[in-house]
């Protein structure tokens, strides 16, 4: 009986230490909190700039994942050759069972130490298109544009998405190492209309609304040369015509920025509509016309019964 107390005393004294480490360990997280708190707090008043306020928010939290990490470490570095024994056990099943997060967790990796796409970029996932708010552990969180609402306006919804997808589906970003896109205006002009006046209108209008992106978009495009095997390209605007049967076709391509592409595209076609009230005929916008072909007359003649 008293050997049997004995050893009972043994092996709960034995847990001792593993409660107070735990303890311990429990008590560092509630100060790491409550300090990462208070600074969040802090960065949120005192720093205006949203860009920098969320890179430092990330940071903070980082620092505080690590040092959390490295007091568990430091608290339990006696029992760690029985958790690796534990986990050997049981790592088969938690990887089964938690393979997408798994996954998610690589695809965070991935995107944080590679050019897939950052905060603030521009990109499309499937059929989701939105800016990137936030780049977390497990997910991606976009502000949705489009859907309903027509060019790149946001229509509200936040969107969260695995970051799992990045091995799975194509990832289209449209601000990444090259932050233009080229875009295009048509304008049917009325036969009889000076074609070169139109296309030196077109051109001065041009060079007036996104003149001031040519210099740096020549800059990016030089530095997509040297990264990739791609070839050179026109990035001052270019107008080109096709005639129909019903007016020549006027298309006027140029490079802007992402997050200009409906106002710019609503400036050129007020400027352009300018012109033409004030060119006194020389420009004279086209529209869908429809000719009616005369019917042959008909002769009816009434029977009689008689």
């Amino acid at each position: 009986m008293l050997n049997s107390l004995n050893n009972d005393m043994q092996r709960w004294s034995s847990y001792y230490p593993f409660i107070a480490n735990l303890i311990v360990l429990i008590i560092a997280f509630v100060v790491i909190a409550f300090i990462l708190s208070v600074i969040k707090r802090e960065i949120n008043l005192k720093i205006p700039d949203s860009t920098t306020r969320y890179k430092m928010r990330k940071a903070i939290t980082l620092i505080a994942y690590m040092i959390f990490a490295i007091i568990g470490i430091s608290t339990f570095k006696e029992n760690i050759g029985n958790f690796a024994v534990a986990l050997g056990v049981i790592g088969g099943g938690i990887a089964f069972a938690l393979q997408e997060v798994i996954i998610s967790v690589a695809g965070w990796l991935a995107i944080t130490f590679s050019s897939f796409y950052k905060v603030g970029d521009r990109i499309k996932i499937g059929a989701i298109t939105g800016d990137v708010i936030d780049i977390g552990i497990l997910r991606t969180t976009l502000m949705e544009c489009g859907d309903w609402v027509k060019s790149d306006l946001y229509n509200g919804r936040i969107v969260r998405v695995a970051n799992s997808f990045i091995f799975k589906d194509p990832v289209y970003n449209y601000s990444g190492e090259f932050p233009f896109l080229w875009d295009e205006i048509i304008l049917p002009i009325r036969y009889g209309s000076s074609v070169e006046t139109t296309r030196q209108t077109l051109l001065k209008i041009a060079d007036e609304i996104v003149g001031e992106f040519t210099e740096s978009v020549q800059t990016s495009w030089k530095n997509l040369y040297k990264i990739y095997a791609i070839e050179e390209a026109q990035v001052e605007p270019m107008v080109t015509i096709v005639a129909t049967d019903n007016w020549i076709e006027f298309t006027l391509r140029y490079v802007v920025s992402f997050k200009k592409r409906r106002s710019t595209k609503d400036r050129l076609f007020t400027r352009f509509l300018e012109e033409v009230a004030k060119s006194n005929g020389k420009l004279q916008m086209a529209s869908q016309t429809s000719e009616i072909v005369s019917v042959a007359p008909l002769s009816v003649h009434l029977k009689s019964e008689s």
